[in-house]
């Protein structure tokens, strides 16, 4: 494993070891001030030494070493031509069944326009009936006028 996973470590290390020195050169007014930055770069030098532990546990876990990772190589070299003829197998067989979901879903979907055009009909009908009955309750308020006009034209 390549050293680049130090660096962080070893900078916020000597960065809390020179805030540490100066904590005891700095006047007494600072010592405050210098104990904030004390804790905080402490506190990146654990943060920054955990995850290099992270990741040197992983790639420990992994097998990331060049004997593993060249057989890998070798063994999907050796097996791929069943390997691609299964997954043609399997694709072909997974079309189909996508194919023949996607023609009941858009048999479900015709029947869904065909009942939403019967619903728009209906609803243009019940409009219709609507108007029509707009118009016999005029036509029957404009009775009762006609008819209270000719009482008043008879006394």
């Amino acid at each position: 494993m390549g050293r680049q996973y130090d660096i962080p470590t070893i900078v916020t290390s000597c960065l809390a070891v020179s805030m540490t020195i100066l904590y005891f050169i700095m006047p007494e007014a600072t010592k405050q001030i210098f104990l904030v930055f004390l804790a905080i770069s402490w506190f990146l030098v654990a943060i920054c030494w955990l995850a290099l532990k992270s990741t040197q546990y992983m790639h420990a876990l992994g097998g990331h070493d060049d004997h593993g990772h060249e057989e890998k190589k070798k063994l999907a070299s050796h097996g791929s031509g069943q390997t691609l003829q299964m997954t043609s197998n399997q694709i072909s067989q997974a079309k189909s069944e996508l194919n023949a979901e996607l023609d009941s879903l858009r048999s479900s979907l015709k029947n869904k326009d065909d009942e939403i055009e019967g619903l728009k009909s209906e609803i243009s009908n019940l409009h219709t009936i609507v108007e029509i009955e707009k118009l016999k309750v005029d036509l029957a308020n404009l009775k009762t006028l006609a008819a209270k006009e000719s009482a008043k034209k008879k006394k």
